[in-house]
């Protein structure tokens, strides 16, 4: 209720509507709000004349409506105010929906109390919605119909805010009510509802609605019938189908809709009625899409905001790897550069201690030579003389063999080029297209009904691979060759029209744009097994074994049936809502077993010939069951029936249905026929034979007729005892 509020306020003034009219674009204004945002405009800016000199269209914006009163203001006189008198300058102001609002003027004297002359000409209207201007004839704002039914849905909606009812019939202290029977007129809490109301005999019939809406029921006072606009005495009587607006009978008598279409007005309150409510259908459609589609943003929020975090996470701990991996191979390059330093200093060192040593020893030659120089004793000079000479010779020659190289240099011969890295760190970025991870079955979801498997899976929770689409396969039921049976972006798949009693192997995998992902692993999946039915004397094991006598349990297909079917009872009781027959489908096939299910007769009106048996999924729909070479049925009336395929009529057997009779459809795809019966009596001889393929239960009818599915049900005594006699 609170969405519709926005519904319910005028977009000037933003309260509720108070005495709303309304526009002939079909929007609502409050008719004090209508005279604020009156303007007058001049001959040469009427709407009239602008059309006519092509220069303008009829739609003025807001920025030409504000233009066109403040002009109006200062040349003509006129006010806002219901297009009155009022003073040039006046100013104007905006409501909370931006719309230009001018206040009214001033009281009038207690002399002007007679009623306001008419509005001006060429008076202006823009509606604040859909900005559509509109020119008031004499009659001014009485000539726009008062929308009463507005403030009727305002009442309502505000009665009903109201604080909480009471039930009628608590004996201490009254509980809050939850539902009002307008049949009975009585408010009741749940507990008195199924002590003192049980939807059983004819209270069954009565409409229980929402207190609130019980409440307004109750209280809320008649409208006055709305009169027409024209003629303020005459209510209205017809619809006029061209001007699409009520009318009196006036308006027909004085020629203004004389030659349009009129028709009765409660006819086409119905029909608007029904118009209104099939739209909302779709609407109601889209609204509850839209709440799931809200549902589903909500937790792709969650799940982004969980995968960010789980993302991020993976990212930082991969580059710290790399950071620990750069900061090993640092401290090993340091080693190596420690190692270098030290080598060199030690080579370095030892040679200055070697020159040392050697300068030392050549230092104290020289000093000793200089010292035998000075000597004047010639013979013992020349005693040592050669001696000497021939060490400083040497010694000289020592320091000319490479003693004064060093033998190290200062400079280091390693070389890190750290430019791949460096390309390579740039260059680091998320792989945005590689090879899917193989999808993963989800076991907890993935089963069998009857001869159908229902499959799902999902990626792997830490992939981040886009995925373009899902390729399902399935092996043919005997361990042979798979095949695919789906390809799409779903992640749950339905297959349809499996063999009954069989092992099934399947396999999805992903794919994308760079290549198909492995296969995910193999599910293995078992079909309906069956139930063993015994027969009286020999068992049906000559012709069928009773392993694969079959018992499916289905229901109708909504999908797949005529627009025209209405479902109801968990889809296992249908009729229809036209009288030409229309066509529904069993959910499941059958392509090979032995299956029996019964069809009880809930309605029957006015004797129509409803027609059961099997038909393949693409059977006419609009027609009776088999006028096609697509069905194989049996038509009934309350006196006979026949055979029916492809239009041919066979086989007329004395015997109709009525209220509450049972119909039942017997396919022996083992024999590979198809056998009726009328309340548990076989219905003529067996209807058709040679029936090969996949066959889906069938029923035609109108809305004369109604039927509910059984399923599940054994083989009937007739069939039983005839195949034990063979």
């Amino acid at each position: 209720m609170e969405e519709m509020e926005e519904e319910l306020k005028c977009p000037v003034c933003g309260s509720f509507y108070r005495e709303p009219i309304i526009l002939p674009c079909s929007h609502n204004l409050c008719q004090a709000c209508a005279r604020n945002i009156l303007v007058q405009t001049p001959d040469s800016e009427s709407p009239q004349s602008r059309r006519a000199s092509g220069s303008a269209v009829s739609d003025y914006d807001y920025l030409d409506l504000d233009k066109m009163s403040l002009y109006s203001e200062a040349d003509s006189g006129y006010g806002s105010y219901g297009g009155f008198a009022s003073a040039p300058t006046t100013p104007c102001q905006k409501s909370p929906n931006g719309v230009r609002v001018f206040p009214p003027a001033a009281p009038p004297p207690p002399a002007a109390l007679a009623p306001p002359p008419p509005p001006p000409r060429n008076a202006c209207l823009t509606c604040p919605q859909c900005h559509r201007s509109l020119v008031l004839d004499e009659r001014g704002l009485r000539g726009f119909p008062r929308n009463r039914l507005l403030e009727g849905v305002i009442d309502r909606y505000q009665q009903g805010r109201a604080a909480a009812l009471r039930c009628q019939l608590c004996e201490k202290a009254p509980k809050e009510a939850a539902v009002m029977c307008e049949q009975c007129d009585v408010f009741y809490c749940e507990p008195c509802r199924l002590r003192c109301h049980p939807p059983r005999g004819p209270l069954a019939k009565h409409r229980l609605v929402p207190p609130a809406q019980g409440r307004v029921s109750r209280r809320l006072s008649p409208r006055k019938i709305s009169t027409c606009t024209d003629h303020e005495l005459e209510n209205h009587s017809m619809y006029c189908v061209q001007c699409k607006s009520p009318v009196c009978y006036q308006c027909l008598e004085e020629g203004k809709h004389s030659s349009h279409e009129v028709k009765a007005l409660g006819a086409m309150w119905k029909l608007h009625k029904s118009q209104l409510s099939q739209a909302l259908n779709g609407l109601s459609d889209r609204a509850k899409e839209a709440k799931e589609f809200l549902v589903q943003l909500r937790n792709m929020v969650q799940q982004i905001q969980e995968n960010s975090v789980e993302f991020e996470a993976c990212l930082v701990a991969q580059c710290d790897a790399l950071i620990d991996a750069l900061n090993r191979r640092k401290a090993q390059l340091l080693s190596r550069v420690n190692k270098e330093h030290e080598h060199k200093l030690k080579v370095v060192r030892d040679q200055i201690s070697h020159c040392t040593v050697k300068l030392r020893q050549t230092t104290g030659l020289m000093e000793y030579c200089l010292e035998v120089i000075k000597e004047n004793d010639p013979s013992g000079f020349l005693q040592i003389s050669d001696a000497l000479i021939r060490r400083v010779h040497l010694t000289e020659d020592q320091w000319g063999k490479g003693t004064l190289t060093p033998r190290m240099t200062t400079d280091f011969d390693l070389n890190l080029d750290n430019g791949p890295l460096l390309q390579s760190i740039h260059q680091l970025d998320f792989v945005q297209m590689k090879v899917p991870a193989p999808p993963i079955l989800q076991l907890e979801e993935c089963c069998t009904h009857n001869n159908s498997a229902t499959l799902s899976w999902k990626q792997p929770p830490l992939s981040t691979v886009q995925v373009e689409g899902y390729i399902l396969e399935l092996d043919d039921g005997n361990g042979g060759q798979f095949r695919e049976v789906y390809v799409g972006k779903e992640t749950m798949c339905t297959v349809d029209g499996l063999h009954f009693n069989s092992t099934y192997s399947a396999r999805v995998k992903a794919f994308n744009k760079t290549g198909v992902s492995p296969y995910s692993k193999t599910l293995v999946l078992q079909t309906s097994e069956g139930c063993n039915f015994e027969t009286q004397g020999t068992p049906y094991s000559q012709l069928v074994d009773i392993k694969k006598m079959v018992a499916a349990w289905f229901s109708f297909d909504p999908a797949s049936a005529h627009a025209d079917i209405i479902f109801s009872n968990d889809n296992l009781t249908v009729t229809c809502n036209s009288y030409d027959d229309r066509v529904v489908l069993g959910k499941t096939g059958f392509s090979k077993g032995l299956h029996y299910w019964e069809l009880s007769i809930d309605r029957y009106d006015n004797h129509p010939d409803p027609a059961f048996g099997v038909a393949r999924i693409d059977v006419l729909k609009d027609a009776m069951l088999g006028k096609d070479d697509k069905a194989w049925a049996m038509y009934v009336d309350n006196n006979r029936s026949w055979f029916m395929h492809n239009n041919s009529h066979t086989n007329r057997t004395e015997g109709g249905i009525t209220k509450g009779a049972t119909v039942g459809v017997l396919l022996d795809l083992t024999r590979r026929t198809l056998t009726f019966s009328i309340n548990e009596d076989q219905q003529g001889p067996v209807a058709f034979e040679n029936l090969e393929g996949l066959f889906f239960p069938a029923v035609s009818l109108n809305r004369n007729v109604q039927v509910t599915l059984h399923t599940g049900l054994p083989v009937p005594e007739f069939y039983a005892s005839r195949s034990a006699m063979q």
